[in-house]
């Protein structure tokens, strides 16, 4: 009988998409279903950037584009960057890819040989897993749980670092906990980087524009230049631009490692679609107004939702300071009920919560913190309430 590669039986669809199709198909039955499930943006970019893609289309060359990504588009980009003060690139450190999702990808398959140490972070972003487990990596996971506010430490990051595997990834702003690192925390951090020389590091920070609070964005380059040389940065229009859709996505870095990014989307997409590329540049590059003020926005909704849950007896949930994501701790309903229902993990109580409230949220066991559930609160304004008050509800029921 004829068999699929031995890699496709590792390759799992994604439990976050799994869980906004329920509640999707629940709202079509009929349901009152308020969806605090898929990290979506939930709002569209300004004008310029249509109006960018409309243009582009009139003068369509239908041509292959370039592999890396456009002149234009690396322009944009580095500027970009240069905002946030990772200076010091050229075009040759940057590529692009169809979101960040799959520039990670690329970056992995390039660096990753099976059997390959690949470090991260508990909880995590559901793909890190997927794909370490796709490529064959020995996984080596570090867990933060909400007792140390999600956060890697130093001598945890030492321990792991000790044992020279050979990528390192971190994420921050984080998905799913919405926690930002301060710079002393990037600082220390970067310390401990630099004496572990063989570890490539990876910093998935695509929510680098949506930190509150003045906390600021910082990174290891930031901290410690001569890491330049092995951290390799990524970004995306996905959540600052309200672009998800769009698929664009960057890197940053090494110029041996944009290099061989370049040569995977030559095997594997050949170029981005000139119609985004001409959409991504006008995102980049215009005006920031709308990017602002959903930052503020966010924030906004994010004092909102702590205060409904600082309701809840017994509920742990450590204040997020970027991106638009609430991890709450839930343990302390199981064990109990609610109408008649058990509530033992995290699935139960997000199954419970669907049906009873009409609220969709995603089970922290999807990103490896199965004593918690993610919130994104980026549904419309007037949902927020509503929603909040329907999980406060179920538990203030529960027996």
């Amino acid at each position: 009988m004829l068999q699929l590669a031995r890699r496709i039986g590792r390759a799992k669809p994604s439990a976050i998409m799994l869980i906004a199709e329920k509640a999707k198909q629940l709202k079509a039955d009929g349901r009152d279903i308020i969806s605090f499930s898929i990290g979506v943006p939930n709002f569209l970019p300004g004008d310029h950037v249509y109006a960018a893609a409309r243009d582009a289309l009139a003068k369509d060359s239908g041509q292959y584009g370039s592999n890396r990504g456009s002149d234009a588009l690396l322009d944009a980009f580095l500027a970009h960057i240069r905002e946030v003060g990772l200076d010091g690139y050229a075009r040759a450190n940057v590529a692009t890819g169809i979101g960040a999702k799959h520039v990670i990808y690329n970056i992995c398959e390039a660096l990753l040989d099976e059997g390959d140490g690949f470090a991260f972070a508990t909880p995590y972003w559901t793909s890190y897993l997927d794909i370490a487990e796709i490529l064959d990596a020995d996984i080596q996971l570090l867990p933060c749980p909400a007792a140390q506010d999600y956060k890697l430490t130093p001598a945890q990051l030492d321990a792991a670092l000790a044992k020279k595997p050979r990528v390192f990834l971190f994420n921050n702003p984080c998905n799913p906990t919405g926690m930002v690192y301060s710079r002393d925390e990037i600082s220390a951090l970067a310390d401990v980087i630099a004496k572990y020389p063989e570890t490539w590091v990876i910093t998935d920070d695509i929510y680098n524009r949506m930190v509150f609070d003045g906390l600021g964005y910082h990174n290891f380059v930031h901290a410690r230049p001569e890491l330049r040389d092995r951290v390799i940065f990524i970004d995306s229009l996905s959540k600052t631009y309200g672009m998800p859709g769009w698929r664009v996505g960057f890197m940053a870095g090494p110029e041996v490692v944009a290099k061989a990014v370049t040569t995977m989307n030559s095997n594997h997409i050949t170029n981005l679609p000139e119609v985004v590329t001409a959409a991504a540049v006008a995102a980049l590059s215009g005006p920031q107004d709308i990017p602002v003020a959903k930052c503020a926005e966010f924030q906004a909704k994010r004092d909102q939702v702590m205060a409904a849950l600082s309701q809840v007896p017994g509920l742990v949930c450590p204040k997020p300071q970027g991106a638009f994501y609430v991890f709450p701790d839930v343990s302390v309903a199981f064990g109990k009920s609610h109408n008649g229902v058990r509530i033992g993990n995290d699935v139960e109580f997000c199954a419970a919560l669907l049906e009873a409230k009409g609220v969709a949220c995603v089970p922290g066991s999807a990103f490896g913190e199965p004593r918690a559930i993610r919130i994104s609160y980026t549904c419309p304004t007037p949902q927020l309430a509503p929603g909040l008050q329907r999980i406060v509800e179920f538990f203030a029921e529960l027996k």
